[in-house]
């Protein structure tokens, strides 16, 4: 389907910045502009109250809500979990002679918004015309703080421009928060109240929890109104806040700062009133430092980001401003200072998909923090060890053994309400192994896998091992009635990628195993004794490994997507009208599942996830057969298309993949940035970039480099962290280098040859792609 931008925004290498105010816009901006920090997000929304169309989300990452689901079978879930839109902490009401500022019904003039990727921080301006001729310049600055998780600051900077006079001003902390995927207010209040001062105001805070599942909020915050001549406290059911006048003088700045601590429980054993004096004393902490130290903390904190994980790009400034977004926003969503977060579909941007994480986290998301930001990377995998209880119960309900991770969760329960998907989607787990052995391949970090990476590792083999099934006529191992990452199959055999992917999990299994009874044998005993492990069942993965199923055409070198894939009707995809897209919303749902159309990579998927056991011809002939069949219905699939191109020689090809990757939600490719941002598409981005162009391979024994360079552009650079060295990558229309900024000599392959990287580096001419 063919995808046409829609472009607003100007092209900046290190904002996003909107002029003038689209109301038809303003959703897909409210996206744009989120503001995170991983432990909470907030949406770009007009904190001073908007009467159009807008989604007033203010998240935090782990916080969930539940409703029921009707289930009528064993093995379907009875409820689903979802991230619950929470307390508006920006919450402001303005009004100047008896008129409140609302930007759907006021007069304004000369609108402009942006956020600095430098900065961290969203500002927005306008002028105000009042109905009684008052014009009055506002500028209101928000960010939440890198540094410390629970910390958010506001600013609104008054500046009168044709009177003196006051104006009313009302700040404050609003539960009453409408979440509008359930059409439901979900926060009750516990405790309000405000903190005595010695000078000034105290700290004024409520405490809330949520109506099913008891998560609760505190939320507190302090006020600093230098030219305030009135200053009281406002209490109400669900709400407290501050009325405050302002004395303004024409031509003259107010500045007005809200600083506001937020901390989240889910602990039920946590008594309320511990939670309200911890939230107290980490708010009037906090506070204290003020909105301008704040700021500058977070100034140096993203100067940081971008010496270690910027790519700059040289002759293409759209895609230099779309991969710097992508890099903010992963940034914003995750960085691993909260062990057991996840990222979901959207981040903290939207409710769309629930807030709910699925096997794109190891998939797309985890080489960005492997290679960027390890100690993320294994904040991620951390998740996935704390959930395990529940994906060793979740396996028993569908009448098997061991870990069955689910393929849509907040907190490790199943929340995809759609069985096909919960129950026949098995390949998260083989996910999450892949991803645990891509970061302890490119980290080194044994202990984690010792400690908790071999659990998992075992228990996830004992749901392959107790899934599938041998064929009655092949004598074959592998798993029927499933849907693997190709999700216009439904209920097929002998899925290829889970197949392989399942083939690799044992194997990778009984590799750690037999190291860790060398390396770390007193751990290998505990752990074997805690949880039953045995010889035998290790030597049943063995055979199941050496005995899986993996359907190939020999004759072509074409794997099978499944069973009878082969066979299926054929349906010429660039004939379908582009009136009919998105499929699932214009044809009938079983319509989908009957031909040899395919919705994102499969067997493209494990090809590149296992690059250098394929020769260059395989992935050619099964590219040239996949990719005419593939209707990129998913946002992820362009990506790994545009990888493969690459490697394969089609540059072409690749940057046409490539050329909406680092804008999808800047320029609204597929029509509904309004619900979030595309977080896992923009991790696909970076890897567009560095696997894709940069010809990086990262799952053979070491790191592979065979760099390429699109036509259009000048140059480009990337860094990434391998085995502790940082290495800048740098490359233009005649040469590449590899140089070593940080750590210590690396070996590497680069056009097949391999080479030691120190910090002298090496610089060879450019060359086509060749991935040994």
């Amino acid at each position: 389907m063919p995808k046409i931008a829609d472009k607003y925004l100007q092209v900046d290498p290190w904002k996003v910045v909107e002029e003038g105010f689209d109301p038809g816009r303003n959703r897909v901006s409210e996206s744009i502009f989120s503001l995170g920090n991983e432990y909470m997000g907030v949406r770009g929304y007009p904190e001073e109250g908007y009467g159009g169309d807008t989604l007033l989300g203010s998240y935090f990452n782990g916080l969930f809500e539940e409703s029921p689901v009707t289930a009528h079978y064993k093995g379907i879930i009875k409820s689903l979990r979802f991230m619950v839109n929470a307390v508006d902490w920006l919450h402001t009401r303005i009004t100047l002679d008896g008129e409140t500022l609302d930007l759907a019904e006021s007069r304004f003039s000369d609108f402009r918004r942006e956020v600095d990727f430098r900065t961290g921080i969203y500002t927005r301006e306008f002028v105000w015309h009042t109905a009684s001729g008052k014009n009055v310049q506002l500028t209101f600055e928000r960010l939440v703080s890198m540094k410390v998780s629970h910390l958010g600051a506001q600013r609104i900077t008054f500046t009168p421009l044709n009177f003196s006079g006051t104006v009313q001003v009302r700040m404050g902390l609003d539960l009453a928060v409408l979440h509008e995927d359930q059409q439901r207010y979900y926060w009750k209040e516990l405790k309000q109240g405000e903190t005595a001062a010695s000078g000034g105001t105290g700290i004024a805070g409520i405490l809330g929890e949520t109506a099913n599942t008891r998560n609760r909020l505190f939320s507190g915050f302090r006020v600093d109104a230098r030219d305030a001549v009135n200053n009281q406290l406002v209490q109400e059911e669900g709400y407290i806040g501050r009325e405050l006048t302002l004395d303004l003088a024409q031509g003259k700045s107010s500045i007005l700062d809200k600083l506001v601590v937020n901390v989240a429980e889910k602990d039920l054993t946590v008594r309320n009133d511990d939670l309200w004096q911890r939230g107290i004393e980490l708010a009037e902490r906090h506070t204290q430092l003020g909105y301008d130290a704040i700021a500058a903390d977070q100034q140096a904190y993203w100067a940081q980001v971008w010496a270690e994980s910027d790519i700059a790009i040289e002759g293409d400034p759209e895609n230099q401003q779309g991969i710097r977004f992508c890099i903010f926003q992963l940034y914003q969503t995750y960085h691993g200072d909260n062990p057991g977060f996840n990222i979901g579909a959207k981040g903290l941007t939207g409710e769309a998909y629930r807030g709910l994480a699925f096997w794109d986290t190891e998939s797309y998301c985890l080489p960005f923090y492997i290679f960027n930001n390890p100690k993320a990377a294994r904040s991620l995998l951390e998740f996935r060890y704390q959930s395990l209880p529940q994906a060793l119960k979740r396996a028993k309900e569908l009448d098997c053994e061991g870990a069955f991770y689910p393929i849509a969760t907040i907190d490790g329960t199943e929340s995809c309400d759609l069985w096909q998907h919960s129950n026949l989607q098995l390949h998260v787990g083989t996910a999450v192994a892949y991803g645990l052995r891509h970061y302890v391949n490119i980290t080194g970090d044994k202990d984690f896998l010792y400690e908790k990476g071999a659990e998992m590792l075992i228990q996830i083999s004992r749901f392959y091992a107790t899934r599938g099934q041998w064929g009655q006529q092949s004598g074959k191992y592998g798993y029927f009635g499933v849907m693997g990452p190709d999700e216009f199959q439904l209920m097929v055999n002998n899925n290829c990628y889970l197949n392989l992917m399942a083939k690799k999990l044992f194997e990778y299994t009984l590799e750690v195993l037999e190291a860790m009874r060398g390396e770390a044998a007193a751990a290998y005993g505990e752990l074997a004794t805690r949880i039953g492990l045995t010889d035998e069942e290790q030597k049943d993965w063995q055979n199941k490994a050496q005995h899986m199923k993996i359907p190939k055409d020999e004759r072509t070198g074409i794997f099978e997507e499944h069973d009878g894939f082969f066979d299926l009707p054929h349906l010429d995809i660039h004939a379908i009208p582009v009136t009919e897209f998105p499929l699932y919303s214009h044809w009938s749902y079983d319509r989908l599942y009957r031909y040899d159309m395919i919705k994102q990579p499969d067997v493209l998927m494990f090809m590149f996830l296992y690059s250098s056991e394929y020769s260059l011809e395989e992935k050619r002939a099964n590219y040239d057969y996949y990719e005419p069949r593939c209707i990129h219905e998913s946002s992820l699939s362009p990506s790994i298309h545009s990888i493969l191109a690459a490697e394969i020689g089609r540059s072409e090809e690749a940057y046409r993949f490539f050329e909406f990757a680092t804008r999808l939600d800047l320029d609204n490719y597929n029509r509904n940035t309004r619900e979030g941002l595309h977080t896992t598409s923009i991790a696909a981005a970076w890897m567009n970039i560095v696997y894709g162009f940069g010809g990086m391979r990262s799952d053979g024994e070491r790191l592979v480099l065979n760099p390429s360079i699109p036509e259009r552009w000048r140059s480009y650079r990337f860094m990434v962290t391998y085995q502790g060295t940082k290495l800048l990558v740098e490359v233009d229309q005649n040469e590449a280098s590899v140089s070593a900024m940080t750590g210590g000599e690396v070996e590497i392959s680069m056009y097949g040859n391999l080479v030691t990287i120190g910090e002298a580096g090496i610089r060879v001419p450019l060359r086509k792609a060749v991935i040994q």
